[in-house]
């Protein structure tokens, strides 16, 4: 069996850029994580931006793309605000613009409702009797959750949560 080490060594251009398009249809990709993944197989300096750049020419890689799939899918899904979807997008190494573009593609009416959701169950599970408490823990708990905190405010008023 051979470790990823030894595969890294016999893969060419040609070879790389097939599994690179593979990797990329599987799921979006970054730029930054395609990049990873073709030096962790080998592939460095002039091989490796000729590679980018095919993949970015024949639309395997886009990163507005990316961006827009990153987001609706860590909101609708994950149920995250926009503040800790903004940091897994700096972490993806999206640039800003884009990461922006993508963060209010989000709708705001479905965004708050999203947040009053989260309040009202997160609300129902918690069993601190203390009111000032209860509060305090669900800013808290929505906080962790990526949401702005005037919001949660917002959101814990419409919800007779306060």
């Amino acid at each position: 069996m051979k470790s990823g080490k030894d595969e890294a060594r016999i893969l060419d251009k040609k070879q790389a850029l097939a599994k690179a398009e593979s990797f990329c249809v599987y799921q979006e990709r970054s730029q930054k994580e395609v990049r990873y993944k073709l030096v962790e197989w080998g592939i460095r300096g002039d091989e490796l931006e000729e590679i980018l750049s095919e993949l970015i020419m024949n639309n395997f890689l886009n990163e507005e793309r990316f961006a827009n799939s990153y987001t609706s899918g860590k909101f609708n899904i994950k149920k995250w605000g926009r503040i800790k979807i903004k940091q897994g997008l700096k972490l993806k190494g999206v640039p800003d613009k884009m990461m922006n573009k993508a963060l209010y593609s989000i709708d705001d009416d479905d965004y708050m409702q999203t947040l009053e959701n989260l309040a009202l169950k997160k609300a129902s599970s918690l069993g601190e009797n203390n009111p000032l408490k209860r509060k305090m823990k669900l800013i808290s708990y929505l906080q962790t959750r990526g949401f702005e905190t005037d919001l949660i405010l917002l959101a814990l008023k419409a919800s007779n949560l306060n």
